[in-house]
């Protein structure tokens, strides 16, 4: 079997924590690692970004990334690819008469990529899977100003690939009820299927340690981590607000610091959006600016180092269509506190493995933050309560569920070339 895996906007080996570097990223490099170790031959296609990008990478056994040219070899607005994706099609085309090889199945990430996968579709013949990741109207929903906003464009091409794609893969049935409500979807084109974690990378280690080689301050000074991208999504704000009421209130936490992983660190403030400025004024006019730490994009081999040094991993979004990082944290048996607004609620038992807080809610997090910072029996039966509940979503066991739809979906193509012959 040959997968053409579509990850056009951003590339898969990009470093986490930029502009659109995210869960997803992650999400396609390790399921076609997972694929490729089970014999399945993978070409990820993505769009060049820069004039020196390599056209063909070997990633792993059977994967492939090709890098093809589709308008500006430059960073680019995501909702201006889709003009060049006529290029991108034929890029495709291309290194397929080239390699000599065919694809059986398409199996595209996000809406950019959806649109694209569909035009491949139509001209390949072959059927095609689709995962969203995000969804624009759920970003709409929790939009607080119009910069945050998705353009309408990008929600009819949700609700065209919603109705034309082969197969739609949803990570929770909160996403599945979502495309459901917002998007009118037939529920019986939808897969759920979770996002993995890599169980050997993420697993509990030691904190000292891990402290002394990112020089973070060691013991006891209380640590608490947030990983993801620096845009108002994410709820920073929240944490910077709790982090200042814990210090100011709780005397055993008055030392409590925040480390963000993510955006750009705070020796590099030429690299801040308008998000971290605003967070940077944010934490100064708190008084907790020594407090909060930005030590800026890490690559995924660093962030288990980070979950292992931190006391807490907190996760206060406004939305999460899964919430990849808080599985991270659960199997590294780190305490997590996660937005019950999307995915994380289908990951977490509130109390048992993990505490939910209320998006935009400064006061709970730091009440949950409390709870585990002041009680080191009761963070310590999260964490171990939280490994558990991760190896559930090892990478082999979502590449199994995926390669059952693929194969269904070639079979029933199958029989209907079959037919139509």
């Amino acid at each position: 079997m040959r997968v053409a895996m579509l990850s056009v906007h951003t590339s898969p080996l990009a470093g986490l924590g930029g502009k659109e570097a995210g869960g997803m990223n992650v999400y396609v490099r390790e399921l076609s690692r997972e694929l490729g170790r089970r014999g399945v031959a993978v070409d990820i296609f993505t769009r060049s970004q820069s004039l020196d990008s390599e056209r063909i990478t070997p990633v792993t056994r059977n994967v492939t990334l090709i890098t093809l040219p589709a308008g500006p070899e430059s960073p680019y607005d995501k909702n201006l690819i889709l003009d060049h994706a006529d290029a991108f099609v034929d890029g495709i085309i291309t290194y397929a008469d080239e390699q000599r090889v065919s694809y059986d199945i398409i199996h595209s990430h996000y809406f950019v990529s959806g649109v694209i996968g569909l035009a491949l579709r139509d001209r390949l013949g072959i059927p095609l899977v689709h995962m969203f990741h995000t969804l624009g109207a759920m970003k709409n929903i929790v939009a607080r100003s119009d910069e945050e906003r998705e353009t309408g464009q990008r929600i009819a091409h949700e609700g065209d690939i919603m109705r034309n794609a082969d197969a739609i893969v949803a990570a929770t049935t909160i996403d599945l009820s979502q495309m459901i409500w917002h998007y009118d979807a037939n529920p019986e084109h939808i897969r759920v299927i979770p996002c993995g974690v890599d169980l050997q990378r993420f697993q509990p280690s030691d904190m000292a340690d891990a402290r002394k080689q990112l020089s973070l301050p060691a013991q006891p000074t209380p640590l608490a981590l947030l990983v993801g991208r620096i845009e108002p999504l994410k709820g920073i704000d929240a944490l910077i607000a709790a982090v200042a009421q814990l210090r100011a209130r709780v005397p055993s936490l008055a030392m409590l610091e925040a480390v963000i992983v993510g955006g750009a660190s705070d020796d590099q403030p030429h690299g801040w959006n308008t998000e971290q400025k605003r967070l940077d004024a944010l934490r100064h006019s708190l008084g907790v600016a020594n407090a909060i730490r930005f030590v800026g994009a890490r690559p995924q081999s660093q962030l288990s180092l980070f979950h292992a040094a931190c006391d807490a991993v907190t996760m206060p979004s406004h939305y999460e269509s899964f919430g990849m990082a808080a599985l991270e944290a659960l199997a590294s048996g780190r305490p997590v506190i996660a937005t019950n607004a999307g995915g994380p609620a289908t990951i977490i038992t509130h109390g048992v493995d993990g505490l939910l807080t209320a998006p935009d809610d400064a006061a709970q997090l730091a009440e949950n933050l409390t709870l585990i910072l002041t009680n080191a029996h009761y963070a310590h039966q999260l964490g171990v309560a939280g490994r558990a509940r991760a190896e559930r979503y090892g990478w082999s066991n979502i590449g199994c569920d995926i390669l059952d739809v693929y194969r269904s979906l070639i079979r029933t193509a199958t029989v209907h070339h079959a037919c139509a012959s």
